[in-house]
């Protein structure tokens, strides 16, 4: 394990809510990839988890990275950058705040980042 995966970063929201964020990748034993992306506030914990499927990569493959998440529907986010870890805190929030495991996929199109290009997918082989 990486010593960025092991360090708590700090996020402190315009309110003066604070959070303590990590993110962690896995390898299941059939090869998927897991992220977890692990917020941490007053003692509570939520973590919310992306396991690699079809047409969902997590943190795996030869154009991704451990913290790069990304669905069939051209969703992606690197769970490392602040933004996007602001993005899914406002996305749970809104939700409701939550405990325990939270479904990443579920929360991803709220929060995903816009990149460059036609489905804000990943490089096309050859390109």
């Amino acid at each position: 394990m990486r010593d960025d995966e092991r360090r708590l970063r700090h996020l402190t929201l315009p309110d003066g809510t604070a959070y303590r964020w990590s993110v962690r990748h896995r390898r299941m034993p059939d090869g998927r990839g897991r992220e977890v992306l692990a917020l941490h506030r007053d003692g509570t914990s939520v973590h919310v988890v992306f396991e690699e499927g079809p047409g969902r990569i997590a943190g795996t493959g030869f154009f991704h990275h451990t913290g790069l998440v990304h669905d069939e529907h051209g969703n992606s986010a690197n769970l490392h950058e602040p933004a996007v870890v602001r993005a899914f805190v406002d996305e749970i929030r809104r939700r409701g705040d939550a405990s325990g495991e939270l479904n990443g996929w579920e929360l991803l199109p709220a929060a995903a980042v816009t990149r460059p290009g036609p489905r804000n997918g990943p490089p096309a082989a050859g390109r």
